[in-house]
């Protein structure tokens, strides 16, 4: 039987996730899988694009070198940007005129960062000035940490996680950063505006200057950034400005091909298109009229349409993502999930709050079960809640017990336990990943995916090896 030619058009973190699930699964002996990416070489992990950015050497982040590619069989197209699909003749239009053949293709093109229109910001050509830096790929890790110096001064638009970590890098490298954001609170699309407060302080604490509420409206300077006007029309010195005001939904590709778009490509949940053989998947994709700009969602798409293109049946849909975010963010712990705010009249709001640590701790309960969570400063629960949250599991009757968790009731408890939510791999997982020889976090990393994603994960990984470590080491000391 003749292999059909699939195409996945981007080699970010979904698409590079799904050909991952097709090796893995039933779809990897039907087809012939081309990926094109837009950026030169394999994919890489987003999530710590500012290790790059703090000195990394680039390879570090890299999870799939271009040899991955071929030991899996597929094709990487690289450094291509496929610009229409033309559905009637079954081809890809490449931006440099080139054409490909396919029989299925699925847009994973991800999003693009929003760029305010600022005066001053742009050359006469259209071009981002010399010192103003989009923070979002690879090359413009390298091309921000060529520019900064020590006892320079940067600007940062934008205090959600990208921004906030480059304010964090930039700040540990010696220049003085001031962070602007439009909105009232810090990271306003996973935290309540006290969470998003408390936050802040911490922040403040390293060093770091935020300026909530507020707008650059110019960049100074000729030859060079000299500064920025805000729009309450105070004026900061700056030698940099760094653009991390968010994403949108990249939807260029699928209208110049008629695929139907609202905010992201419309998917039904088997992530297809209306457009026969077209699918799309993660941050450019819409699906049940809600788009994702985390990860873990694009990950379970990859998995439901690599078991849709192997045949699974009608048990392979997307159902929707329930969103948990745990992070580091400028290296304050942060966890979210679900709702942040009561949304009824009988929602239950529970909150701790310690002023001195500058530590919030906040469940929202519906009937008995946990409808949001988010944690700043202490996230010692968050992964037993993200389980609670996750299953649907009903809450202690004294939901502050929650807050608290002790240690597993039982073995199987245990576990049961996830310890990576975004691969969602269990503690006894990593044990038995342990036990069949993995010895270091990044061993264990190979053997079941956990501490690859995020990286939140990987203290509490070392902990499990170091335990599970010590029965060998005591038995061949007796021995």
């Amino acid at each position: 039987m003749r292999r059909k030619k699939l195409a996945i058009i981007g080699n970010g973190m979904a698409g590079s996730r799904l050909l991952e699930e097709i090796v893995r699964g039933e779809a990897r002996d039907r087809y012939e899988v081309t990926v094109f990416g837009e950026e030169k070489g394999g994919a890489y992990d987003r999530v710590l694009l500012s290790r790059v950015l703090a000195g990394a050497a680039p390879d570090e982040i890299v999870t799939k070198p271009p040899s991955w590619y071929r030991q899996c069989g597929a094709r990487l197209v690289d450094d291509t940007t496929v610009a229409r699909i033309d559905a009637g003749r079954k081809s890809l239009e490449a931006a440099d005129g080139r054409a490909f053949a396919y029989d299925l293709a699925v847009v994973a093109t991800g999003s693009r960062p929003m760029v305010p229109p600022i005066e001053g910001m742009t050359t006469a050509e259209g071009d981002l000035r010399d010192g103003v830096f989009v923070y979002r790929t690879m090359d413009d890790c390298l091309r921000m940490r060529a520019h900064a110096h020590a006892g320079d001064c940067a600007v940062v638009l934008g205090a959600g996680l990208l921004g906030l970590e480059a304010a964090k890098v930039l700040g540990d490298l010696g220049l003085h950063v001031t962070v602007v954001h439009v909105g009232q609170t810090v990271l306003n699309a996973q935290l309540d505006p006290l969470g998003g407060e408390m936050l802040r302080r911490q922040i403040e604490q390293l060093g770091i200057f935020v300026r909530t509420g507020r707008t650059v409206e110019a960049i100074l300077g000729d030859a060079a950034v000299e500064g920025v006007v805000l729009d309450d029309g105070k004026a900061l010195a700056a030698d940099m400005v760094v653009l991390a005001c968010g994403v949108r939904p990249r939807v260029d590709l699928a209208l110049a091909s008629g695929l139907p778009v609202n905010r992201g490509i419309l998917v039904n949940d088997a992530l297809a298109t209306e457009v026969p053989g077209v699918y799309a998947l993660g941050e450019c994709a819409e699906h049940a009229g809600k788009t994702y700009g985390i990860v873990s969602p694009a990950w379970e798409q990859a998995a439901v349409l690599a078991n849709v293109l192997g045949g699974a049946g009608p048990h392979a849909r997307y159902r929707g993502s329930n969103l948990y975010v745990r992070l580091k963010v400028a290296g304050v712990d942060v966890a979210s999930m679900g709702l942040l705010e009561p949304e009824r009249e009988t929602d239950e709001v529970i909150q701790v709050i310690e002023e001195r640590r500058s530590a919030y701790r906040k469940l929202i309960v519906r009937d008995g079960k946990l409808a949001g969570a988010m944690l700043v400063g202490d996230t010692s629960a968050a992964a037993s809640l993200a389980q609670t949250f996750d299953r649907g599991d009903p809450l202690p009757d004294n939901p502050l017990e929650a807050l608290c968790p002790g240690p597993p009731t039982s073995a199987a408890r245990a576990g049961d336990r996830t310890v990576c939510q975004c691969h969602k791999v269990s503690d006894a997982s990593i044990r038995r990943a342990v036990s069949c020889g993995a010895r270091t976090v990044d061993d264990v990393g190979v053997a079941t995916r956990a501490g690859t994603g995020c990286g939140s994960c990987r203290s509490e990984i070392a902990r499990i090896v170091l335990v599970e470590e010590r029965p060998a080491v005591a038995s061949a000391q007796v021995g």
